[in-house]
Formats: structure tokens, sequence, C-alpha cells
């Protein structure tokens, strides 16, 4: 499994240690667990200023959907830890998007009219959609956390998923640059993104897919990236000199044409991300998608979101020592809604106004452990607390959901932060 984060006993990042170590600590009653996600001890004993730590990277993977992050020991080459973050920024647009409706039917109501205000409203400079900004404040948020457990002392992350200009225009750059190590990685991870990793033909996924081009330069095809898809050897091989359209698949021009949802929302939230990372006072690094498919390929590193963090960039180290680690699988779940109740399907109230937020010392959302010793409820939960006001709670397992439990029973694990946490994929 991944090493453990360790603070000493004045809270300062120190060098993490392996799980076995880690248990020792504990038993030996020389540790306390400071943590759970991710796993942390800090030392009783041990200041930092009687330790000695090495620096230590973070690589960031920034994704639309999913931000791979890797911590990796700079003098050896170990990755220590790593996770993956998942966000909510559709979640966020699609909240939006129910408001912005719920709103717009006010005014076709029989009721008083209300003009319709656009402009009432200042952006400052640098403004992103709350959808946007919400995969930079998530990202920074991880790697502020991490920097409280880590010595890190640089950062690394990928700015940009692929040069679209070097994409359409290859002499841009210069011909040394076509012409060096990373030749066709650009135009690769581009088309593997835009074609969801399948054959452009039959769909055919997990076998090696060839660049061609959709109207083939023997009929006036060019080298642009709109006329370039992926395809298995067979149709490939089948298609021949024929273009996509002659091969009975008319709709692949259209969705070459098509541009990248994703790759549109990283573009615009790169150089924020990036700003964020400079604020922080530490070096950091920059690289291409196409430089960390090279380095995940040289290294023989199956495609996963933190395997692509920890090739990010010219620091990747020759020799990446992966074992033993197990990612945490991180998901952004908010902190609540500012609703004040829930509506039926006509939009009336159905429920009353909220209660109180935190009932004896438990918040909805909180891990925590109930151990119920009488009733025919007995046993032990391990999972998210919902809190009443009538002192009965609710627990939420991987089994399901245990209802009306007395709050005596529950025991906090670890305080609400906004993140579920998993090792597994959920």
């Amino acid at each position: 499994m991944s090493f453990v984060f360790v603070l000493s006993s004045d809270g300062q990042p120190l060098d993490p240690c392996h799980p076995a170590r880690a248990r020792q600590l504990l038993d030996h009653g020389k540790a306390a667990v400071w943590r759970r996600y991710p796993f942390t001890i800090r030392l009783k004993e041990r200041r930092a200023a009687a330790s000695v730590t090495h620096p230590h990277r973070v690589k960031l993977d920034p994704g639309s959907k999913t931000t791979g992050i890797a911590v990796v020991a700079e003098t050896t080459g170990r990755v220590v830890w790593a996770g993956e973050l998942t966000h909510r920024g559709q979640a966020i647009r699609d909240a939006l998007l129910s408001r912005r409706a719920i709103r717009r039917s006010r005014r076709q109501r029989k009721t008083r009219y209300r003009q319709p205000r656009f402009l009432n409203r200042r952006r400052p400079e640098g403004w992103l959609a709350p959808s946007l900004a919400h995969r930079v404040d998530t990202t920074r948020t991880w790697v502020n956390r991490l920097r409280r457990f880590v010595p890190v002392t640089a950062i690394s992350m990928e700015l940009v998923r692929f040069d679209t200009q070097l994409l359409e225009h290859a002499e841009i750059s210069g011909v040394e640059y076509q012409q060096g190590t990373l030749a066709g990685y650009e135009v690769r991870q581009y088309l593997l993104e835009k074609w969801g990793r399948r054959c452009a033909y039959c769909g055919t996924t997990g076998v090696p897919l060839q660049v061609e081009h959709i109207t083939p330069r023997a009929r006036g095809g060019s080298d642009r990236i709109s006329n370039l898809a992926l395809a298995c050897e067979p149709c490939n091989t089948r298609k021949g000199t024929q273009t996509a359209e002659a091969f009975g698949h008319p709709e692949i021009q259209a969705q070459a044409r098509r541009p990248l949802k994703d790759a549109a929302a990283v573009n615009q939230t790169r150089w924020a991300l990036y700003g964020r990372l400079i604020a922080t006072g530490l070096p950091v690094e920059v690289g291409t998608g196409g430089r960390t498919t090279f380095n995940r390929t040289r290294l023989g590193l199956p495609k996963a979101h933190w395997h692509d963090a920890a090739c990010v960039g010219a620091s990747t180290p020759e020799v990446l020592d992966t074992r033993g680690v197990r990612p945490l699988f991180i998901r952004a779940m908010g902190h609540g809604t500012r609703q004040m109740c829930r509506m039926n399907a006509f939009g009336f109230p159905r429920t009353g106004p909220k209660g109180a937020r935190v009932v004896k010392g438990f918040k909805t959302g909180d891990m925590v452990r109930a151990t119920v010793t009488t009733g025919t409820k007995q046993g032990m939960y391990v999972g998210r607390v919902a809190v009443r006001t009538s002192r009965s709670f609710n627990i939420t397992t991987a089994a399901g959901t245990i209802q009306g439990l007395h709050h005596r029973f529950f025991r906090a694990v670890q305080r609400a932060d906004g993140y579920s946490y998993t090792y597994e994929v959920a």
C-alpha cells in the first residue's frame, strides 16, 4: 500500500514511512492517528528540529473530470502516495441550469412580472464559471493539504494536454521539435481522447490503434488534425484509399470536426491553476500531455490518472518506483445545499425547514463508527452519518443505510470535509 504520512510532535511534516513502521509506532504508543484519509500519524515525542527530511515533489495531471495526483520522493524516485480526485463540475453546471430554469419559469406565471436582468453584476478579472472554478479550487486545496503532510519542495503539473497550434500547423515550432523524441505523441494523445481510445470504424477497444487519414492523401487529404482518426489494423487495411464516407461511415467526418469539450474545460482552467500554484512560492515545473504519454510508455506503466501524474514533466526519473502503491480515490461531494426545504414535482415544499446543522457534536457527512450494543440492530457500522434533531441518526455504509440509531452509539472517525474516500474505483 502507499506510505503513511508522518507529522512531528509540533505538527511539521516529516518523511512518509512504511505502513509496517507506522503500525509499530502506533502499537508502542509513540504515535497517534491524526487523520484517516489520507492516513496520517503524529509522533508524540520527536520534534521537527530533531529530524532529517528529504525533498518530495507533488505532481498533477489536471483533467476535466478527474485529476491525478502523485507524491514522488526526489532522491529515490519512489511514488510514496497517489490519488485520483474526481470533480463535480458537471453537477454544479446542472444545478445552475436547474436554478435558471426555475427562475425563468417564475416570469411565465400569472404573477407580478419582473424584467430579466443580465448586466447587473460585474465579473472580476480572471473570472471562471463556477463549474470551472471548482476544478481549480479543489486541486489547489489538495496541493495545500499535501504540503501540510509531506515536506514538498517542488510541484509539477501538466499545463496543456495538446499543443493545438502545433497540431494544426506542424511547422510553427520548428522542425527540430517535430522530429525529436516526442514526435507524434502530441497527435496520438489528442486522437486517443478524441475517439475514446477505440477504433473509429468498428469500435474495438484494447487493441493497437493506428493513426489514419479520413480522406486519404492519395485523394487530396491533408495531415491536419481534423483529417485524422484512429483505426484498428483490419479496418485500416480494408479502408485502403477510400474516404470515410465511401467506406460507409459518413458520420466520421462530422465527429472529427467536433471540438473536445473536456479539452476545452482543461484549457480554460490551466492558467488559473498555474497561477494558484505559483502563489505557493514553490518552483513549478510544467509539461505537455505528449511528454506525459512518452514518459509513461517508456516506463511501461498502464493507463491511469495517477500514473499520468507521476510521469508529468522532464523531472520524471529514468526509473520510477511504483511498487505497492494503492491509490486513494477522492470524490468531491460538496458541503450541502442552501435550499431551505425539499420540493415536490410541482415546486411546492414537501418538507419542513432545515434543522440544526450540528447535533450532539455530529454533522451530516461525518465519517463515524457506530457500535450498537442493544436492540435489534446490534453490531458495528462504519459510514457517513445523517443527523436529526431528534438525536436518532442514520448511518450510510457500503451495505446500505441503517436508520434510527441513538447518538450515544456514535464515535467520530473523520469530520466531513466535502469529499468521500475509497481505495477501490467507485
